[in-house]
């Protein structure tokens, strides 16, 4: 399976990536917040409501659509 850095995020309107932030890791549009940063947090047990109580400016859509985003791309690919 691939890993979520690999799941084509450029088709996930919830992310961007610049290479003059955050050292060009694909974040939450219009954060500095990593979408690494969900995944480690839910590997952790936080529910994505506690996700987005704790990274404020990460809208509850976007974690989900990121979470599809995901669902849809590991299905694709296999």
């Amino acid at each position: 399976m691939a890993s979520h850095a690999d799941l084509g995020w450029a088709d996930c309107s919830a992310v961007e990536r610049d290479p003059q932030r955050v050292s060009g890791a694909w974040v939450f549009r219009g954060t500095r917040i990593p979408v690494a940063a969900l995944f480690e947090n839910l590997e952790d047990g936080v529910s994505l409501s506690e996700f987005v109580e704790l990274f404020p400016g990460v809208s509850q859509v976007q974690a989900r659509s990121v979470l599809e985003h995901v669902a849809r791309s590991t299905v694709s690919a296999a």
